[in-house]
């Protein structure tokens, strides 16, 4: 394709090549039975670190590699997607979004200690925001923590919280001053910390190998060398991180619509009815070109996206458009694809069933559809 050309350099086709190669050892063999128990190995992490695919886009000091190189982080991404399981890559890569706080605004001693912890796979970190009165809102979350001495008492709940149940960090937004996006802030919280239980694993349509949990704060007590940045600057560093998270995202649905076309394809070129293979029939490849056609403009305007992030701009209004672009997109993918095989299409042993259930929560995820065109609106000046 020529937005490979475009964007990825011969160093990004090795990244893709490395990537590629641990997903077909260590990971196809296994998916399917790690999605019907609904988890993936612990062990997986120490695997991925080991081979180098956690620290990519993270500071060498710290074990990792490729530092801020989008496309880098791009191509491993893509490449993690085709096990096929959105859930899984959720929950191996939760770190893409816990983590970053830490690393750019955590104290230098928090700071060695978990960033080469969590890069080598030996620990998990998840981002816990989201609460049970409301996730998009996050200027009106209610966990409290207030200053004690050395340390900070925290008081409330999460909800949603992928790599909830089996992370050892927390990047935890809690409100430490009053009410509105100016009184919040963000605190490191380890597991087993007086006062932190992990609740129940959620059930979910989707996303079956993740693990996703609530989390309950009854008067934690945190030291206040965990804060991550400023008192009461929280919200801009969750806004800082949410970027490239939505970024993440419309990669994810790009690649859940190229998987799902690419089963669609392989399907009607070997499926037949009334003598011929289906994808003979016009009505069929008419439909096939459509949504590849709308494949190559999502994916297209998502590297646009990734370019100008790569080169330092602020892509606020653009990112929300190519997040929103990217799920209507597999949206439509995923059901077509599903129509088109038919009764396989609602198997269980589809991947395409798979690809329609994980879809779905990506235009919720990292801020929703709703959110992004509030962002959009406002970034146009309405």
């Amino acid at each position: 394709m020529s937005a490979f050309t475009e964007y990825f350099t011969a160093e990004h086709q090795l990244v893709r090549d490395s990537v590629r190669r641990f997903v077909e050892r260590e990971v196809l063999p296994q998916v399917a039975d790690w999605e019907e128990a609904e988890s993936f190995p612990r062990e997986l992490y120490q695997q991925a670190g080991a081979a180098g695919i956690l620290g990519i886009g993270f500071p060498e000091q710290y074990g990792g590699s490729y530092e801020g190189d989008v496309f880098a982080k791009v191509a491993a991404s893509e490449e993690l997607m085709r096990s096929g399981s959105g859930g899984l890559v959720a929950g191996l890569g939760s770190l893409d979004i816990g983590l970053p706080p830490v690393l750019k605004w955590g104290k230098p001693a928090l700071r060695e200690r978990v960033v080469p912890e969590v890069l080598s796979g030996e620990k998990i970190i998840a981002l816990a925001i989201t609460e049970p009165s409301g996730g998009s809102d996050v200027a009106n979350l209610k966990t409290r923590a207030v200053r004690d001495g050395d340390y900070y008492r925290v008081t409330g709940s999460k909800t949603f919280i992928t790599s909830g149940e089996r992370a050892d960090y927390y990047t935890v937004a809690v409100r430490t001053g009053g009410e509105g996006f100016g009184g919040v802030s963000l605190l490191l919280i380890e597991k087993g910390t007086p006062g932190f239980t992990v609740g129940r694993s959620l059930k979910k349509m989707g996303w079956w190998a993740s693990d996703t949990a609530e989390l309950f704060f009854d008067d934690c007590r945190v030291p206040v060398e965990h804060l991550i940045g400023a008192e009461n600057m929280g919200f801009a560093c969750i806004m800082a991180n949410f970027q490239s998270e939505r970024l993440s995202l419309a990669i994810m649905a790009n690649m859940t619509s190229q998987l799902a076309l690419e089963e669609a394809m392989r399907w009607a070129k070997e499926r037949e009815a009334f003598g011929k293979p289906i994808g003979k029939f016009q009505v069929l490849k008419h439909r096939l070109a459509e949504m590849a056609t709308q494949l190559e403009v999502s994916r297209e305007f998502t590297y646009r996206q990734a370019a100008k992030m790569a080169a330092g701009k602020s892509v606020i209004k653009e990112i929300s458009m190519a997040k929103n672009f990217a799920t209507d997109v597999s949206d439509r993918i995923t059901y077509d694809a599903t129509q088109l095989l038919g009764g396989m299409g609602f198997m269980r042993e589809s991947l395409v069933e798979r690809l329609y259930r994980d879809n779905r929560i990506l235009s919720i995820g990292g801020g929703t559809r709703e959110i992004m065109n509030e962002i959009i609106s406002k970034q146009m000046g309405l």
